[in-house]
């Protein structure tokens, strides 16, 4: 387990993959920067406990861990891939403050 530059959590390989699989979704569907996406990730998992692939968070694909990073819950849920009709409803997340820790990677 190492701490990259990239991400401010311990990951075998193969959670570092699966860490920047959850980074391509939020830049592929949300349209924010690489810069943008690890720094979502790093706020909302900094310092946690991951275990080595496949971690107990492999239970659901990479799109359903960015549309939690990426939009607020409702109602004790988020939207996902498979049951969204109209994100528009969805209110999204603020991206950490600019001047945060959390930004490890130039925009």
């Amino acid at each position: 387990m190492t701490r990259t530059e990239e991400f401010l959590t311990e990951l075998d390989e193969g959670m570092l993959q699966y860490f920047r699989e959850i980074a391509d979704e939020l830049v592929g569907r949300f349209g924010m920067s690489r810069a943008e996406a690890v720094a979502r990730i790093n706020a909302a998992y900094e310092g946690a406990d991951i275990e080595p692939y496949p971690d107990l968070m492999c239970h659901e694909e990479p799109d359903c861990w960015a549309y939690g990073l990426y939009f607020l819950p409702k109602d004790g849920r988020s939207p996902h891939s498979g049951s969204v009709g109209d994100l528009e409803e969805w209110e999204t997340r603020p991206a950490p403050p600019r001047d945060s820790h959390v930004w490890t990677l130039a925009e």
